[in-house]
C-alpha cells in the first residue's frame, strides 16, 4: 500500500527511470534492427516525455504562457523528425531527469517542514473518568480531555500539566538542547519530549490550533510566496521563451543561406540551439534556494512567512526591539535581597501574607521563598495599592511600598544609598517592617533573557544597529539597555508612539526590522519593512509579523546571515546559469559540440544551480 501511494506521488520518477530502460534497449537494437531501435526510442519520447509535454500545454491553454518544456519538446520532436531519434530520446530523459531531480529538491526542503508534524503523535493517552486508561487519536481529543504521557513519549497536543513537577525537551521549538523543568498548572507544547517521570496533562486547545499546526500552515503559506527575484526571473520566461522560438528559425535560415550550411545539418544545428538556449538553470537559480532558506529557517525555530520576507531580510540595517517579553523574560523576579533581621523569619512572613495574591510581584517573591515553610499570622489584611498588613506574635509586620512601610518608619536611615542605587537601576523594591524597624528589602527585576545579550552582540558584529522601544520608564530602559549593549533607547511609548518614532527611525538607518510580543506592538510590527514576532507573544502581534521567532532572539542575526547567503547562491546561480547559456550558443555556432553534449550541458547546469541552492538546508550561522 506504502509503496502504490510513493509511486503515485513521485509517478515522474518512475516514468524516468523507465524512459533510461527503453533507450538502453534501444541501443542494443541499433546497430543489428535500426527499425526497432527506433520505434523503441519514440516510445521512450511519449513515456519520459509525457509530463513536461502536458505541463506545458496545460499551462498554454490555461494561462497563454510559454514554459521551458515546450521548447524541450519542440527540440526533441526536431531531432527525431531529421531521423536523430536517439539524440532526441536522451534530450527527452535528462530533461525528465533534471525535472525529477527539481521535484526531489523541492520535497526534501518540504520534508523539513512535514518532520514537525510527525512530531506530535497520531494518538494519546486518554483518562476516562473511571481513571482508566483509553489509546484514542490526537486528532478526536477534546479541550478539558486529561492525558497521561509516560516517560519518552511526545506531549500529544498543547496544554497544562496536572502533575506537580515535569521535564521536557523542547529542542524543536526553542533550539536549546537542555531540559525543561515545569511545575503544576504550567503550558505543555505538543511534540516536545516528556524526560521524566509518567505525568497527567489537560487538553487546552483543539487540534488544529496547536502550536505545531499553526508552524505547518505557516510555512506551508511561505512556501507558497516566491522571492522578488524568482517572480521577476519567471515573468521573463513567456519573453524568453517566445525570443528562442523567433531565433531558432531565423537561425535555421541564416545558416543554410549565408553560411551555406545544407538543411539537415542548419536544422540540427536549430535544435541544439533550441535546447542550449531554453532557460532552464536560470529559472531554477531562485525557487529551490528560497524553499530551503525557508525549511532550513523552520527547523532552526524561526517561521518566515514567504520567500519575498526572506530576501529582505539580508537588507535590514537596524533592530528595533521591545523590551518586555522580548529582551527580557517579560515577569518579575527577585534579583536581590537585604536582611536587617533574621532572614528565615522575614521569608517565612512574606510567604504567609503573599501565598493568597495572584500578583506578579507576589508571583515572584513566592518563586524566592518556596522552600520557605510559612507561619500562621494574625489578622492578614491587603491594603490596595500598598501591600500587605499582618500581626505574628503581637508585632505589626508589612511588606509592600516604601510609601506604605515609611508611614510607620521616619525614613531608611543608612540604607537610603543602596535604596537609592537599586531604584536607579531600575529595579522593584518590596519593604518589610517589624513594628517601627526595617526588617528586609527585595530587589525584583523583569530580567534579560540569556539569549538577548548573544543576540545584540551578534547583531553588532555584523554592523547592524540596535535600538529599543518600550512603553517602560526610562530608567528601567535605559539600565536595561545598558546591560545588553544596545545602541539607542526610546521610553513611555505608548502603541501609536511606536508606530510613529519607527516611521522616523526607518528615514534614520533606511530599512529596518521591528521584534515584538504584544498587542501594543502590533502597528509598528505591521510598519516595519521587516517584522519579527515572539512565539510565545499574543496572536494579534503573530498576525501582525512577517515571521515568528520560537523565543530565541538569536534568530535575528541568524536570519539575516541566511538572507544574504541565500541572495548570494541565486547571484551565483544567475551568472552561472546565464554563462553556461552562453557558452553553449557559441559552442553550437562554432559547431563544436552535438545534441547529446548540448543536452548534457544545458541540463547538467540546471541540476548544478539546484544542488547549490540546497546548500542552505545545512547553512550554520555565525556567533560572536
Amino acid at each position: 500500500m506504502k509503496q502504490k501511494e510513493w509511486l503515485k506521488g513521485h509517478i515522474h520518477v518512475l516514468e524516468t527511470v523507465v524512459c533510461l530502460v527503453l533507450i538502453l534497449i534501444g541501443l542494443l537494437f541499433l546497430s543489428s534492427m535500426p527499425t526497432i531501435a527506433s520505434a523503441i526510442f519514440i516510445l521512450s519520447f511519449f513515456i519520459g516525455g509525457y509530463e513536461s509535454a502536458k505541463a506545458g500545454i496545460l499551462e498554454l491553454i490555461k494561462h497563454k504562457h510559454l514554459s521551458v518544456d515546450v521548447l524541450m519538446i519542440l527540440a526533441a520532436i526536431g531531432a527525431g523528425i531529421i531521423g536523430y531519434w536517439l539524440e532526441g530520446a536522451l534530450l527527452i530523459f535528462i530533461f525528465s531527469m533534471s525535472n525529477t531531480l527539481e521535484e526531489m529538491a523541492t520535497e526534501k526542503s518540504r520534508d523539513a517542514i512535514s518532520a514537525l508534524m510527525s512530531l506530535t503523535p497520531d494518538t494519546a493517552r486518554k483518562i476516562a473518568y473511571d481513571g482508566q486508561i483509553l489509546e484514542v487519536e490526537t486528532k478526536v481529543l477534546n479541550i478539558g480531555d486529561r492525558l497521561q504521557v509516560r516517560k519518552g513519549e511526545a506531549v500529544p497536543i498543547d496544554g497544562k500539566l496536572l502533575s506537580h513537577f515535569g521535564q521536557f525537551d523542547e529542542t524543536m521549538v526553542t533550539g536549546e538542547a537542555i531540559t525543561v523543568d515545569k511545575e503544576k498548572g504550567q503550558d505543555l507544547i505538543g511534540g516536545t519530549i516528556n524526560q521524566g517521570q509518567t505525568i497527567e496533562m489537560l487538553v487546552t486547545v483543539e487540534n488544529g490550533e496547536t502550536l505545531f499546526a499553526k508552524i505547518v500552515d505557516l510555512v506551508a503559506s511561505a512556501q507558497g510566496q516566491k522571492s522578488k527575484t524568482a517572480t521577476f526571473i519567471e515573468s521573463l520566461e513567456d519573453v524568453y521563451v517566445k525570443l528562442v522560438l523567433f531565433l531558432v528559425p531565423s537561425f535555421i535560415l541564416f545558416s543554410h543561406f549565408v553560411f551555406a550550411w545544407t538543411w539537415l545539418d542548419a536544422f540540427y544545428r536549430g535544435m541544439i540551439l533550441l535546447t542550449v538556449a531554453s532557460p532552464c538553470a536560470l529559472i531554477a537559480s531562485s525557487t529551490p534556494t528560497t524553499l530551503s532558506a525557508i525549511s532550513h529557517a523552520a527547523r532552526k525555530g524561526l517561521i518566515i512567512k514567504g520567500g519575498d520576507i526572506v530576501d529582505n531580510m539580508g537588507d535590514i540595517r537596524a533592530v528595533v526591539m521591545d523590551k518586555t517579553g522580548t529582551l527580557t523574560q517579560g515577569k518579575p523576579s527577585v534579583v536581590n535581597s537585604h536582611y536587617i533581621l533574621d532572614k528565615m523569619l522575614v521569608d517565612r512572613i512574606v510567604k504567609s501574607a503573599e501565598i493568597a495574591s495572584t500578583h506578579p510581584v507576589s508571583k515572584a517573591l513566592l518563586d524566592f521563598t518556596e522552600k520557605r515553610k510559612p507561619l500562621t499570622v494574625e489578622q492578614l489584611e491587603e491594603i490596595s495599592g500598598k501591600g500587605f498588613q499582618c500581626y505574628y506574635k503581637g508585632k505589626e509586620w508589612r511588606i509592600g511600598k516604601k510609601s506604605f512601610i515609611l508611614e510607620k518608619l521616619e525614613n531608611l536611615s543608612q540604607f537610603e544609598k543602596s535604596v537609592q542605587a537599586e531604584e536607579n537601576q531600575g529595579k522593584t523594591l518590596i519593604f518589610v517592617s517589624c513594628d517601627n524597624q526595617l526588617a528586609a528589602y527585595y530587589a525584583l527585576l523583569d530580567d534579560i533573557k540569556l539569549e538577548s545579550q548573544q543576540a545584540i552582540k551578534t547583531l553588532h558584529a555584523m554592523g547592524i544597529k540596535t535600538v529599543m522601544l518600550t512603553g517602560d520608564q526610562e530608567r528601567t530602559a535605559n539600565y536595561v539597555a545598558q546591560k545588553l549593549g544596545i545602541d539607542e533607547v526610546v521610553a513611555n511609548c505608548m502603541p501609536h508612539d511606536k508606530a510613529i518614532k519607527l516611521a522616523e527611525l526607518k528615514d534614520k538607518y533606511g530599512f529596518v526590522a521591528m521584534v515584538g510580543d504584544g498587542i501594543n506592538d502590533a502597528p509598528a510590527l505591521a510598519q516595519a519593512d521587516v517584522s519579527y514576532a515572539i512565539g510565545s507573544g499574543t496572536d494579534i502581534a503573530i498576525e501582525a509579523a512577517d515571521s515568528v521567532i520560537m523565543d530565541d532572539l538569536t534568530r535575528i542575526p541568524f536570519s539575516i546571515q541566511l538572507s544574504r547567503k541565500m541572495k548570494t547562491i541565486v547571484k551565483q546561480n544567475i551568472v552561472f546559469a546565464l554563462s553556461i547559456i552562453t557558452l553553449l550558443i557559441l559552442a553550437n555556432v562554432f559547431q563544436v559540440i552535438n545534441l547529446p553534449l548540448g543536452v548534457v550541458g544545458h541540463e547538467g547546469s540546471t541540476i548544478l544551480v539546484i544542488l547549490n541552492g540546497l546548500r542552505l538546508l545545512s547553512f550554520k550561522e555565525f556567533l560572536t
